[in-house]
């Protein structure tokens, strides 16, 4: 079946919100892990989203699989196309939102797409072309001391100029909230100064409606998942698609466990959350990089466990404790070590006969992911904003929820698998 929309996504748990955004509209949804290959059936999905790791990649390869997941999506029939990276913009000095965009428009032979990671259902909003988390400018949000990709500016304008050659210039609120032909016409006049990308002010879901519908014409979009909202309608005001049924949950019996790697404060609050009642392990980089048998341990205490309630295994930590683990190892070897050791409970774990799993954090998640050799999910429905319950295609049967570290409120874990009782 030819595919509508064809979305290319920075991270897994970012691919998984954009799809429950999508699903949430209406629209049948695929998410692939990692470019599929030619076989894959995306039996009567409207929409595909290519999951790549690539948010902190090196540039050149995070370039080239954005480059190779658009050729598959234009290969499937794709009609528009979608770079979906995280709310809250995280990026590193080089990059990679402005390379991977400017290469993708470059594929398109487009002249003109919006910046917009606004999310206001989680508290993500631009103005003046400022990105708030919350009540706090993003420079003065926790995500000041992620440590991977610090934000220390929320001038998404500076941000994106930084990292392209292409002219960037602002949407305004004033505009936005006029509604979409005046959105039109200022990006008219923006495509008549030169200018590339517009980055777009949102406050409310309505300001992303709009946004929306302007780009109906757009060749490609960016932004985080909000930007979406307005799409399956464009698809539909053109009777390209019906209504949807409800999306079903994961059928997949069997044990419980949550992997929280994200150092975010949302997770953080999470794993304090259900720390005292459920079974728990935190994970010991000192003792990985000393060469101890870490996940095989782990794995065995959690099998050891009773069998009807969930496990917890966490790595999350607070910043001085993150930038303490750094100092000794580097930051790319801690990462790495942390991420190749969940990966690793995560195969054991499932080969001891867990089949429902939580996962906290985009790079934990993408770690997971490629363990269990997971190539596609089905979406189902929603937990939090932005956080759906997923089938992993294939065998064994998995139910499987990949959460943004920055998504859920406190009582998420325990949440999500209530759904499944």
């Amino acid at each position: 079946m030819t595919i509508l929309l064809g979305a290319v996504a920075d991270d897994f748990t970012g691919a998984t919100d954009l799809a429950s955004m999508l699903v949430n509209r209406g629209m049948r949804t695929l998410q692939t892990i990692g470019v599929p290959d030619a076989a894959l059936d995306t039996g009567d999905a409207e929409a595909v989203i290519v999951a790549l790791k690539s948010r902190t990649a090196p540039v050149r390869q995070a370039v080239d699989q954005s480059l190779d997941a658009l050729s598959w999506l234009r290969g499937r029939g794709a009609r528009q196309f979608l770079f979906k990276y995280c709310s809250t913009f995280d990026s590193t000095a080089d990059g990679n939102i402005g390379p991977v965009t400017d290469a993708l428009m470059d594929a398109l032979e487009t002249d003109f797409a919006f910046v917009c990671p606004a999310f206001p259902t989680n508290k993500r909003t631009i103005y003046q072309g400022h990105l708030f988390v919350g009540d706090q400018l993003l420079s003065d949000s926790p995500m000041k001391d992620h440590p991977l990709t610090p934000m220390r500016d929320s001038s998404l304008v500076r941000l994106m100029a930084a990292q392209t050659k292409r002219k960037v210039g602002l949407v305004p609120w004033s505009v936005v909230m006029s509604g979409k032909a005046a959105i039109v016409k200022a990006i008219d006049g923006l495509r008549a100064g030169g200018v590339a990308y517009g980055v777009a002010d949102a406050i409310t879901d309505d300001d992303l409606e709009a946004l929306g519908a302007a780009a109906m014409e757009h060749r490609l979009i960016t932004g985080g998942s909000g930007i979406a909202l307005a799409l399956p309608e464009n698809f539909r005001r053109q009777g390209l698609i019906g209504a949807a049924a409800d999306p079903a949950l994961p059928d997949c019996p069997g044990r419980a466990a949550v992997l929280a790697g994200s150092c975010s404060q949302a997770t953080r609050g999470q794993v304090a959350r259900v720390r005292a009642d459920w079974p728990n392990r935190k994970i010991d980089a000192d003792r990985i990089a000393a060469g101890e048998p870490v996940a095989r341990e782990i794995v065995d205490w959690a099998v050891a466990q009773p069998a009807d309630t969930p496990v917890l295994i966490y790595s999350s930590a607070d910043p001085e404790e993150v930038a303490a683990i750094q100092a000794r190892y580097g930051r790319d070897r801690a990462g790495a070590m942390l991420e190749a050791t969940m990966g690793a409970i995560a195969k054991g774990l499932v080969a001891a006969g867990v089949r429902r799993l939580v996962v906290a954090g985009g790079e934990t998640a993408g770690a997971v992911v490629s363990a269990l050799g997971v190539t596609a999910l089905r979406i189902g429905p929603e937990i939090d904003p932005g956080v759906p319950w997923t089938e992993a295609l294939g065998t064994p049967r998995l139910a499987l929820a990949l959460k943004s570290g920055n998504f859920g409120g406190e009582d998420f874990f325990a949440k999500a698998l209530t759904m499944l009782r």
